[in-house]
């Protein structure tokens, strides 16, 4: 490493042990990263209390723990350092609510390592990391309490019986339609929505979109 090249400390904050430990052994190889890592928001606070770090790297689902958590309590804490989200997926309203919290940008787990190293610094030279657009509300022609509806009727009601548990048979009885029909409503609600199971769907709903159940 060149004597004037400082080193980035890392923290990555990850709940699935196998990519946590490999991704941080993988970037701790780089010369100018310092990296640790721990698996919860807890964890992470408490790290960061009596240590100082440059980035956190962040997964967006940490069981019972949401990105959008950390951000306030660490800065309560005193953290000055950017964050960037590391994840397998996000919906568009939730990326646009993390970059309104001030993230520095989303990165998605199916990249190559190779860039997410690219994307650490990128991010610590002062610029902003996201492999997609993402819209700020304003941008979309949206104002806050009055932005359009995300889903239309049709969608509310089927995406309402799939947070009662009900079946694709037991929905479609209940709407009087195909369950051929209500599949495809799911698939719209899941591209909607950015997720990829009706579990990831019952989830965002109440996070979310609650005010539209």
């Amino acid at each position: 490493m060149e004597a004037n090249q400082s080193v980035i400390r890392v923290l990555l904050v990850d709940d699935h042990a196998l990519f946590r430990e490999s991704v941080a052994r993988a970037l701790a190889a780089e010369q100018d990263l310092d990296v640790q890592h721990c698996a919860s928001i807890r964890e992470a606070l408490q790290l960061l209390s009596h240590e100082t770090f440059d980035l956190v790297l962040l997964d967006h689902d940490l069981g019972g723990e949401r990105a959008s958590q950390f951000l306030p309590l660490a800065r309560q804490a005193g953290f000055e350092g950017r964050v960037l989200v590391v994840t397998a997926w996000v919906s568009e309203t939730e990326a646009r609510r993390l970059v309104g919290q001030g993230v520095v940008g989303i990165f998605r787990k199916e990249a190559p390592l190779s860039e997410l190293t690219d994307s650490i610094r990128t991010v610590m030279a002062g610029e902003t990391w996201t492999d997609r657009p993402l819209a700020r509300p304003q941008e979309a022609g949206m104002s806050g309490e009055h932005a359009a509806p995300l889903f239309n009727d049709r969608q509310r009601k089927v995406l309402r019986f799939v947070v009662e548990g009900l079946s694709n048979k037991e929905i479609a009885w209940r709407l009087q339609i195909s369950e051929s029909y209500v599949k495809a409503i799911l698939q719209s609600l899941f591209q909607k929505t950015g997720v990829r199971t009706r579990g990831q769907l019952v989830r965002v709903a109440f996070e979310q979109y609650e005010d539209q159940l």
